[in-house]
């Protein structure tokens, strides 16, 4: 049964913002109708703190039979640009949402944006002010600060019409003038201090090109577009509840085509060992801290999908997290179970060695290949089998090898005998290391009569190894990641989050795959066996990304929490 509905398809309330949905049903606001929307700006790519706006905007629409509109609020022509959009839309579509109708835009309303604020102007609600961006923040004034009003703030109608219709056509520099609304220079709420509605600014715009020189703030657009749009329920995060006063005052003081939309605020999604503001993740690209937004350690939805996450999973946990009143931080093992729980039960098993060091079975029929036929998916036997090539001259990883080996260490060391997985049982014999002490082949042999692992006298052996047959092997990238983030709230004390970049954050190996995996398809995601969960890389599958351990480190975390 879908969630949050029951046996007789009603909805049943989850959360508060579904319950006022309801409640504005019951009670035939907006004449019942349900219409959402999901505004991004255009400048940057969504990460997962959006997904959790996307599916409650694009679910509330689902669930209550309305509709949920993409718009994209592009009013600050500085940093947008189009593959943005294009990313963005990208992105929606595999995220598993599809918005009503064609993508709006801001920029579509600029006219009829700026014929309301003329209409401010003709109220005596809003005024050119001559003063400097640095000067209008400082007589703002602050909280228990009270604010100095702008000499300007008593220019006639007339003279203000006529000074921003200048503003319009090019008669002032950028930054000369703004347009500001009148409010309350000494409300309690900085965001009425007479806020600026418009400025100047001779930048191309992605859309209107150089039609516009002034571009509405996103407060006074933000609202507007709503109202165009016949959006009933404005979902915003809760750093907007103060802009709430503003967002209101605006829409009250307008001839609107419709109803007055509302805006409700719910918390936005935090996560441990991650940064969700889009201005650091900007810095991490432009410093070259990652190969570009879509790098797959950023937690863009782009960087996610590259690094193997299914869409299925992030909805499922934004689903899991729920929507609340007050700002929290949810753990990314928590994230990453859900990731972990659905490859479980799709992502085909292979074999890989990241990290290859030579064995070699010195009692090996000379020129011998042998193949196994071996299970895709021990639990699910519609994906098949696959042929895996055994020879004398094996991979294996480097740490499955020690010639002096640490207590209660089981796997391969001299005089001891290991199962190669699906294979034969080996035993070490010994191994040659170069001048730098490193291991460099292991020489082992093996029992002929254990082929698929088991002995016929019924011995047993501690440790099960993986490998891949040298002569065969297909060689591969493998980056293996860490957390961005060394501390599990970067900046949360005020500091530079990027104090605490992991400079560990990721590993590259040169790994030897079995040759099955020269033929994997773009963002496949397999299990390498007793390594994790890995991704072939969007543009190049001969890289794999690690996305997430074997190990459920969620469930960790709650037994140590219980104890």
């Amino acid at each position: 049964m879908e969630e949050g509905r029951s046996a007789d398809n009603e909805f049943e309330s989850v959360d508060f913002v579904r319950e006022k949905v309801k409640s504005d049903i019951a009670a035939d606001r907006f004449h019942g109708r349900v219409q959402t929307r999901f505004p991004p700006e255009p400048n940057g790519f969504l990460h997962i703190g959006h997904a959790k706006s996307i599916y409650l905007n694009f679910g509330i629409a689902e669930e209550f039979g309305g509709t949920c509109l993409l718009r994209f609020d592009d009013t600050n022509p500085e940093t947008e640009d189009t593959s943005y959009v294009r990313a963005i839309q990208e992105d929606l579509e595999w995220l598993g949402v599809t918005p009503a109708g064609e993508a709006r835009y801001a920029s579509d309303y600029f006219e009829q944006i700026y014929d309301w604020a003329e209409d401010l102007i003709n109220k005596g609600l809003a005024f050119v002010d001559d003063q400097s961006a640095e000067t209008i923040s400082e007589q703002r004034g602050g909280f228990g600060q009270p604010g100095i009003e702008s000499p300007f703030r008593d220019r006639s109608v007339q003279e203000n019409l006529a000074l921003f219709r200048g503003m319009r056509d090019g008669q002032f520099a950028d930054g000369e003038k703004v347009l500001r609304a009148k409010i309350d220079m000494q409300a309690d709420n900085m965001w009425l201090r007479d806020p600026v509605l418009y400025r100047i600014r001779r930048i191309p715009h992605h859309r209107t090109e150089d039609r516009w020189i002034i571009y509405p703030t996103y407060d006074w657009a933000h609202g507007q577009s709503d109202a165009i749009e016949g959006v009933t329920h404005s979902i915003c995060t809760l750093e907007f509840a103060d802009h709430r006063p503003l967002y209101e005052w605006c829409l009250s003081h307008l001839d609107l085509p419709g109803d007055t939309p509302e805006q409700t605020e719910f918390a936005r999604l935090n996560i441990t060992h991650t940064v969700l503001s889009k201005r650091v993740l900007r810095t991490l690209v432009e410093e070259g801290h990652v190969d570009g937004w879509d790098d797959a350690q950023m937690p863009t939805v782009r960087g996610l999908r590259r690094r193997g996450y299914p869409a299925s999973a992030l909805r499922d946990f934004v689903d899991r997290v729920g929507v609340a009143k007050t700002n929290s931080t949810v753990e990314v093992e928590l994230l990453e179970s859900f990731v972990r729980t659905e490859l479980n039960e799709i992502a085909p098993r292979r074999m890989a060695v990241t990290k290859p060091v030579k064995v070699v079975i010195t009692n090996w029929p000379e020129g011998q290949i042998e193949w196994f036929d071996v299970a895709n998916h021990p639990n699910n036997p519609d994906l098949g089998t696959r042929s895996v090539p055994f020879s004398g001259e094996l991979w294996i990883e480097d740490d499955d090898f020690k010639l002096d080996p640490p207590p209660k260490y089981f796997r391969l060391t001299p005089g001891r005998e290991v199962r190669l997985r699906n294979a034969y049982l080996i035993t070490a014999v010994d191994a040659e290391v170069d001048g730098d002490g490193a291991i460099v082949q292991v020489n082992c042999t093996y029992d002929p009569d254990t082929r698929g692992g088991n002995a016929p006298d019924g011995r047993k052996v501690k440790s099960t190894m993986h490998w891949v047959s040298a002569e065969h092997a297909v060689d591969a990238t493998v980056n293996l990641y860490d957390r961005l983030f060394t501390d599990s709230h970067p900046g949360s004390e005020g500091t530079d989050p990027l104090e605490s970049l992991n400079p560990r954050a990721k590993e590259i190996c040169h790994a030897k795959v079995e040759p099955v995996l020269a033929d994997i398809g773009v963002g496949e995601v397999i299990q390498f066996e007793r390594l994790g969960y890995f991704a072939a890389d969007l543009d190049d599958p001969s890289v794999f990304h690690r996305t997430v351990g074997l190990r459920d480190e969620w469930a960790n975390l709650q037994k140590r929490k219980k104890k």
